[in-house]
């Protein structure tokens, strides 16, 4: 990846990230966003979005249900024309990753 871990998101990168709040895990009932799977989002100037992304656990299967609702949830965004998903296992996801909110509606203190 060349950008920056950090970087600032453009505005249209910003929608996409709200409308990726919207695409709850099954499993645990809280949004990508929150749980912290969400690791970059990059929307070129043809409207190519890539959600560099990871799951809680190297077993759990992206399922066709959130792959549907992550391109889904990508598209509802003006200027958004594609979606590509790159799942990535580096760095790994761990707890510390979640929103307060997540913890707080997960039971988990800290």
């Amino acid at each position: 990846m060349s950008e920056e871990v950090g970087e600032k998101f453009s505005p249209v990168e910003n929608k996409v990230m709200t409308a990726l709040e919207d695409v709850i895990d099954p499993e645990l009932g809280i949004d990508m966003v929150n749980l912290g799977l969400i690791y970059d989002i990059n929307v070129d100037e043809k409207g190519q979005c890539v959600v560099t992304m990871t799951l809680t656990t190297m077993g759990c299967p992206l399922g066709n249900l959130l792959a549907d609702s992550i391109n889904s949830a990508v598209l509802s965004v003006e200027g958004v024309t594609a979606c590509d998903i790159n799942l990535v296992w580096e760095p790994a996801w761990d707890i510390n990753r979640m929103s307060r909110f997540a913890k707080v509606a997960l039971g988990i203190h800290g």
